[in-house]
């Protein structure tokens, strides 16, 4: 297997490259949210539904497929995610009106489903046990790449031209990914089956739950807000396509170094610690959401801590997972994804509802309260792990 300059296998390039193309396409509708309101002629609520149906179908479908595909060959299975995340979302771009573009969306969003937590459970059979840790990071590294370049230039190309050349755009770059994959990941990877034992030992595990559902809250809390950033910045700041993409370019920009910084930091001083770190800043992001009104240098700053925490805290919860039972690691990954996407579904669902009724002022609120909810579990969650018998 040929390597790069890194010292990791070529082959873990194309995964984080994919992660990348996944992670720019789950971004993008809340980055053009504004444009499919207004050239679709729907409300903020209904485009936002976009976002609540494919994150419940994303939520389901990961441990779903997880068992479905157990026997597939990865190169063939993580190639063919990203051709039909192609054809979707290329479907998607010419969808005639929003009755169309629901179900095309909910349909494109299956690649996400399996890409992402297949690819994490290959790693292992990529490289050797001394570089697993930095390997799955480094796969990883996508999403945080993705917010850094791919939701601001959607938000951007959507406020030039329109989300339809911004999903277009997604659409070349899952085809050209998925050529890449089959390219460079060799045949033959295909990680052991999970078995009935190993999700009865997941599922019936206190702690590993209830770390997960610290997943689901930080989810929940952060996406009834996060879903409706472009209404919220051309309500509050007047923002458009420009203003936009640099909102989003300087929120990707302070995830990505706080995603580098756990990654840095989280063996020194323990998950559970990076959680809580990760979950405060953006608690104290949202105890100072207000005061961004007073213009864009404002909400700018404002928005730091959060964009510290935003992807950091899921990178150390999936350590945090994979440090309470490495043997079923491949489940944790599943069903942390599950968690992930099911509170971006709540999130952007009670959002939607929210603004229906004229609060959207108000979604900060909700929003600190579920982060400080995810607190309080994850320190639970940390005292059941220390007084498990298994550790």
């Amino acid at each position: 297997m040929s390597t790069s300059q890194t010292g990791l296998p070529r082959a873990l390039w194309t995964l984080m490259v994919g992660n990348f193309v996944i992670g720019t396409g789950v971004m993008v509708v809340p980055g053009t949210l504004n444009d499919i309101s207004h050239s679709l002629g729907v409300s903020i609520p209904q485009a936002g539904q976009l976002i609540t149906a494919a994150a419940i179908l994303m939520g389901l479908g990961a441990p779903l497929f997880a068992s479905l595909v157990a026997g597939w060959d990865r190169r063939r299975l993580l190639a063919a995610s990203l051709v039909w995340y192609g054809v979707l979302t290329a479907a998607c771009a010419l969808a005639p009106n929003y009755a169309a573009l629901l179900p095309l969306r909910v349909l494109a969003v299956i690649a996400p489903a399996v890409f992402t937590p297949q690819a994490a459970a290959s790693v292992g059979l990529l490289v050797g046990p001394a570089q697993r840790g930095r390997a799955i990071t480094f796969v990883f590294l996508g999403w945080s790449v993705a917010s850094v370049m791919g939701m601001p230039l959607s938000a951007w190309i959507s406020g030039e031209l329109g989300w339809r050349w911004a999903f277009g755009l997604v659409a070349l770059m899952a085809f050209a990914s998925g050529a890449w994959v089959w390219r460079e990941v060799p045949d033959g990877i295909k990680p052991a089956a999970l078995s009935r034992e190993a999700w009865g030992r997941t599922v019936g595990s206190a702690p590993l739950m209830t770390a997960v559902g610290v997943t689901l809250l930080s989810a929940f809390g952060q996406f009834t807000l996060f879903s409706y950033f472009a209404p919220y910045f051309a309500q509050t700041l007047g923002a458009g396509g420009a203003m936009l993409s640099l909102m989003f370019l300087w929120f990707g920009v302070f995830g990505l170094a706080g995603n580098v910084a756990v990654t840095r930091f989280i063996d020194r001083i323990g998950a559970p610690n990076a959680v809580l770190i990760t979950l405060g800043t953006m608690v104290l992001s949202l105890l100072l959401w207000p005061l961004g009104r007073h213009g864009f240098w404002a909400q700018a700053f404002v928005l730091i801590p959060w964009a510290l925490g935003c992807f950091s805290c899921n990178s150390a919860q999936q350590a945090r997972l994979v440090h309470i039972s490495p043997e079923l690691a491949s489940a944790t990954v599943a069903l942390n994804t599950s968690a992930m996407y099911g509170g971006q579904a709540l999130g952007a669902a009670l959002g939607g509802v929210m603004i229906a009724q004229g609060r959207m002022l108000d979604l900060h609120q909700v929003g600190l309260v579920v982060l400080l909810a995810a607190m309080a579990v994850s320190v639970w969650a940390a005292r059941l792990h220390t007084g498990s018998p298994s550790k």
